[in-house]
């Protein structure tokens, strides 16, 4: 390096007699510590070198595989029931031998001594888990069969997980193992607004989810994954095939995820006519009618009808069925060329063309929009299904609150279908890393609304201030828990989140860098179990910068960010020789500086400062080349950022 003496350094900069001083303004007043943001930084490690440093799964990456064979029967009655076979067929690819299997029983949430009950606060949350005297799962014969042997489990049962031990060890490296389960359960009214049922004028509306025991997740970084479901945390499942049967009674339609495998036994010719059609119209088509609802024409059955769907390479399946389904339908155009179908279900009450009746557009340019921005849809079909749930999501298939109208439900349909890129397509656990299923996709819906329709529901008035008002005075970071984060704070899930990628965005990397090491971070995780730290290496390494800076405190703390303007001074005292511009940084949070700087004579321009301005200090002073008096500065003009004070981001001249 260079060695400057300190007269040599001043002349450079034009302070000689004439010097300005620096700002009084420095770490006395500054809670910023330089070390605590720049400071080096150490990710953890998985054995076996399953995954990369640069964020990708390596050659030795493993997965477990859990194939599921359904054959279940929905009982109207007082206590309306589900009634089920499951046949699990379960590969341990892991390097381990496992003595036994956990599975997850979701439906245990509603029994009256459950946990997720239990921590339900007197004055209810959006949740709501109380629990019924006919809740949870009723499990009657679990039939094991492995390596040529077959016998009968006795299941150990624990909340919401069923633990079953296994006569012989399953090895690993490929080997598989069958679990025949035997269940049934009522269908709670109101599924912790995720599934359940609600009456309308012309019967039942039925969403169902969380319906059949599956398997906990094995994976390389925990090994089981045990976490009980109490509400609020979601779901961590396997990839598998599904192949389902519902039965039914025959004056239902029965939708669902995937595929309808026999629709000449369950639809009429006109419906199956009806249905081929949508599939070429990029218009929405008219399935039944809403004049044709209840009509013995519509569904000319008797007893009951079996649906039959199947779904291939997913994580989990939904389905919803009533007499008083209204359904609609049209093609989906995918990148590559593939056609596929988006649907509607939905009750006489949830009509019109400000409401449901845009529905299945709703969905299909939602398709498209994250199909062309981000992975293309893997599936051939997707439904939306209108009753009690205010907005859930299931692989090919979302549940949306049937009185939603215009915006509302633009905005439930595409954020719902969003979730089938995170985590239907990219696999995070939800149960622990809620962010990154919430605010990845609510990120994506903010670009998704930009497009629809010439932005017809497109929302300007989110901007960065408005964002932070859900998080600003949370005391839980977004690496908590959702079981252990404050009621009132699990928003910030979707918004801080989102907020801190579009930041990355248009304020660090810029789109281009952005946007590709976003795509590439999605496709290598496509179908996996990606971590938190996955996505930081991966996004470090396809962008070129090292952003641990930005990871540390935006999702593991509760800092704030307080950019500044501290003082203007001329170089001897006159605007044409130049301003020298001081900058603070008053609070914990470093990010780059935009500054919107207007002189007297007319001239403005922005000036980008980098993050690693803060890299020594607090304080950073510049020469700005003004050759006449500035009359503004403002920092971060384009509102992108969270500053806590925006009274010291305004400089005017007196």
């Amino acid at each position: 390096m260079r060695y400057f003496k300190l007269i040599d350094l001043l002349c450079a900069l034009g302070l000689m007699a004439g010097a300005i001083p620096v700002a009084a303004q420095t770490a006395d007043t500054s809670k910023y510590n330089h070390q605590d943001v720049f400071g080096p930084m150490t990710w953890p490690v998985t054995g076996e070198n399953t995954r990369s440093a640069g964020g990708q799964p390596s050659p030795n990456y493993w997965q477990n595989r859990a194939d599921y064979q359904i054959k279940a029967t929905l009982n109207e009655g007082r206590d309306t029931t589900i009634n089920g076979e499951v046949t699990i067929t379960y590969t341990n690819n892991s390097p381990d031998k496992l003595d036994y299997l956990w599975l997850q029983l979701d439906q245990n949430l509603f029994r009256p001594d459950s946990r997720g009950a239990a921590t339900t606060p007197v004055t209810g949350d959006r949740f709501d888990v109380r629990g019924f005297s006919r809740g949870g799962y009723h499990i009657g014969t679990v039939t094991v069969t492995c390596k040529g042997e077959t016998y009968t489990a006795t299941p150990v049962i624990t909340d919401a997980r069923m633990q079953l031990r296994l006569n012989t060890p399953l090895d690993g490296k490929g080997e598989k193992i069958q679990i025949k389960i035997n269940y049934d359960f009522a269908i709670p009214f109101y599924g912790a607004d995720r599934m359940g049922r609600k009456k309308f004028k012309q019967g039942y509306v039925y969403e169902i989810a969380q319906w059949y025991p599956r398997m906990c997740v094995y994976d390389d970084v925990e090994g089981w994954n045990t976490l009980p479901y109490m509400g609020l945390g979601e779901f961590y499942c396997e990839y598998g095939n599904f192949d389902y049967y519902i039965t039914a009674p025959a004056d239902m339609i029965v939708v669902g995820s995937g595929d309808l495998q026999n629709p000449e036994e369950v639809l009429s010719p006109t419906q199956i006519s009806r249905l081929a059609k949508a599939k070429t119209s990029d218009k929405t088509e008219m399935i039944i009618k809403a004049s044709e609802v209840g009509k013995a024409a519509t569904r000319p059955f008797k007893g009951t009808l079996t649906w039959h769907f199947k779904m291939e390479n997913s994580r989990d399946i939904a389905w919803g069925a009533s007499n008083a389904f209204i359904w609609d339908a049209a093609q989906v155009n995918f990148p590559s060329g593939r056609k596929g179908i988006a649907m509607s279900a939905y009750p006489i009450e949830s009509a019109g063309n400000d409401a449901w009746g845009r529905s299945t557009e709703y969905l299909k340019h939602s398709m498209e929009i994250y199909s062309k921005g981000y992975f293309e849809y893997p599936w051939n079909s997707a439904v939306n299904v209108s009753g009690v749930a205010l907005g859930m999501e299931y692989p090919g298939a979302i549940f949306c609150l049937s009185n939603l109208k215009k915006g509302q439900l633009w905005g439930d349909v595409t954020h719902e279908i969003g979730h089938n890129w995170f985590p239907m397509i990219v696999g995070s656990n939800e149960r622990k890393y809620m962010w990154m299923d919430e605010g990845f996709n609510t990120f994506i819906n903010e670009y998704a609304s930009q497009q629809f329709n010439n932005g017809e529901y497109n929302d300007t008035t989110k901007q960065a201030q408005n964002i932070l008002a859900s998080f600003r005075n949370s005391k839980d970071p977004l690496m908590t828990a959702p079981e252990a984060i404050g009621l009132n704070d699990y928003g910030q899930y979707y918004n801080k989140t989102a907020l801190g990628l579009n930041m990355l965005r248009n304020v660090v990397l810029g789109p281009e860098r952005f946007d590709y090491a976003f795509r590439e971070y999605i496709k290598h995780w496509a179908f996996k179990h990606p971590l938190p730290y996955d996505l930081f290496r991966a996004i470090n390494d396809a962008a070129g910068e090292d952003l641990n800076w930005f990871w540390k405190p935006w999702f593991f703390t509760t800092w704030k960010l307080d950019q500044a303007i501290t003082s203007v001074k001329y170089v001897k005292d006159n605007a044409a020789n130049g301003a020298m511009i001081t900058l603070t940084n008053n609070e914990k949070m470093a990010m780059p500086v935009d500054l919107k700087i207007t002189q007297a004579n007319g001239k403005t321009e922005i000036i980008h400062l980098p993050v690693n301005i803060w890299q020594r200090s607090g304080t950073w002073t510049f020469k700005y080349p003004s050759v006449s008096a500035i009359k503004t500065i403002v920092i971060d003009p384009a509102h992108e950022l969270p500053d806590i004070n925006l009274k010291n981001n305004i400089y005017k001249s007196e």
